[in-house]
């Protein structure tokens, strides 16, 4: 049977991104993205950026961030959003995570938010999508909110764990 998710694409941004790529390549599955030209992220301005630490990313023309977005979207199966519960004091949505949620409405691509109680509903919402699904994680950066590359490491960790038959850890 082939699995359910097959590469875990993402831009590199700290946050989210990151810990989606870190937990995707602890898992020995493919990591795949586009990327600011020069490699560009909050903590890597300067070319290679974080070309230097994920080669397996690639540049898009431009600089710009909301570029990375789209083209990510656009080349995924889904897209699913990682973000602080909404219910949390202070929380709000980041533009850039605004952008991803408008930019698959658009494409027509499903997008679902998921958190930590939500790996086995999302992994049967991904079974219904299809098998070697590529899907596009996103969410916020560190800087919009502390500890979102824990977050996104353990919930990607658990989410291909269980996609690939295991049960979630304890932290799900």
């Amino acid at each position: 049977m082939p699995p359910l998710i097959a590469a875990i694409r993402s831009g590199g941004q700290t946050g989210v991104d990151r810990g989606a790529l870190d937990a995707a390549r602890a898992a020995g599955v493919t990591i795949v993205g586009w990327c600011p030209a020069g490699g560009w992220a909050e903590d890597l301005p300067e070319t290679p950026g974080l070309l230097a630490d994920y080669p397996e990313l690639r540049e898009t023309p431009s600089p710009e961030p909301a570029q990375r977005t789209e083209w990510n979207v656009h080349d995924s199966d889904v897209t699913l959003i990682i973000s602080p519960d909404q219910d949390t004091p202070g929380a709000t949505v980041s533009p850039g995570t605004a952008l991803t949620q408008d930019l698959a409405s658009s494409h027509g691509r499903p997008v679902r938010l998921v958190g930590k109680g939500d790996i086995e509903d999302t992994c049967r919402w991904l079974r219904h999508l299809g098998t070697m699904l590529t899907v596009n994680i996103a969410g916020p950066r560190e800087s919009e909110w502390p500890g979102a590359y824990e977050a996104s490491f353990l919930i990607v960790s658990d989410l291909l764990r269980y996609s690939a038959g295991s049960q979630p850890s304890a932290s799900a």
